[in-house]
């Protein structure tokens, strides 16, 4: 039989075999790199998720490109409303001013107006009567255009002033999970005028059957800001292309706001410039006025004699244009 030594050395050996097959086996998998499985498992995994950043990324360039192209759109529709309507009418005008005037109405109150200064020219003051009839009809066709326009900037204004906190209750009535329509409704009946009568203008055209982007693209018509051409745009995008609207109208918001701020401070720049042009267009009107209160004799010659209309009509023609420069000098676009 065998030595006590030789079976020593076999049962040895066959230790040593039976740990190095149990540690191969268990360390084989990461020594070749991991089984077959784990391989067809991690390239399976790894196809699949170079699909998604694919499909994420061709879903960012469809939705790019469809947001450019609904820019693009947008943008030649504006310039087409701009060719055909460079000036408002007369009845946009009104319209935007928040007046219910037809035209009719508009040119009846231009001939009483022309009639109250010609008779307040002829009989108060004492003009002769080509002068009074100049003043009349001067007074008749600019006094109603300078009251239409003054209203429609005071309108557009309140409308920029108010239009901010009805984005922000937008904002708002989306993040709680309202629909837009509901918001919409919400500011129609709770937001101060004017920003309460042209939404109820656009929740009227919807119940009608308008769609709302197309409801919403009539606003700026009505108000032509620069802050209503935004929210259109921005409600078109959204309708077309998707994404959050809280997200993009709390942008808008906050542009709306800084555009405010810059605003203010423009104002308070240009005031000193705003208050010596003042001074300075008033100044001959106020001479004149108090040159005739203690020499009416002399003043009246501008008005009584052929060469003071002339000196008179030139003057005028003359401080009108400086007026209009000092306007242009201290009138900031932002």
């Amino acid at each position: 039989m065998f030595s006590p030594f030789v079976v020593q050395v076999a049962v040895a050996m066959l230790a040593v075999f039976s740990v190095g097959g149990v540690l191969v086996s268990l360390l084989y998998p990461r020594l070749t790199g991991g089984s077959k499985s784990e391989k067809r498992l991690e390239s399976i995994t790894a196809t699949s998720r170079k699909a998604a950043t694919d499909r994420l990324q061709a879903e960012e360039g469809r939705r790019r490109r469809s947001v450019e192209d609904t820019l693009k759109e947008l943008e030649e529709a504006q310039k087409a409303k701009a060719r055909s309507s460079s000036k408002p009418t007369l009845t946009v005008r009104m319209r935007q001013a928040g007046l219910t005037w037809s035209k009719k109405t508009y040119y009846l109150l231009c001939l009483a107006t022309a009639l109250a200064v010609f008779g307040f020219a002829l009989l108060v003051v004492g003009f002769g009567l080509i002068p009074s009839a100049g003043f009349g009809l001067s007074g008749g066709v600019l006094l109603p255009h300078f009251v239409v326009n003054f209203l429609r900037k005071r309108r557009l204004k309140q409308f920029s002033n108010e239009f901010p906190n009805a984005v922000d209750v937008i904002v708002r009535g989306v993040k709680a999970g309202l629909p837009l329509v509901d918001c919409l409704k919400v500011i129609a009946s709770e937001a101060q005028d004017p920003v309460r009568t042209e939404f109820q203008e656009i929740v009227e055209d919807q119940t009608l059957g308008m769609p709302l982007p197309e409801a919403v693209e009539r606003l700026p018509e009505r108000i032509p800001l620069s802050e209503t051409n935004f929210f259109a745009i921005v409600i078109a995008i959204q309708a077309r292309s998707g994404g959050s609207l809280s997200e993009a109208l709390s942008n808008l918001s906050k542009v709306l706001r800084d555009r405010k701020k810059m605003a203010g401070k423009i104002r308070a720049m240009s005031a000193e410039a705003k208050s010596s042009a003042g001074i300075i267009g008033s100044l001959p009107v106020v001479v004149a006025i108090l040159v005739y209160f203690t020499s009416p004799d002399y003043i009246l010659l501008l008005f009584q004699t052929t060469v003071g209309n002339i000196v008179l009509g030139i003057c005028g023609l003359w401080m009108f244009i400086g007026i209009m420069v000092m306007r242009k000098m201290i009138n900031f676009d932002y």
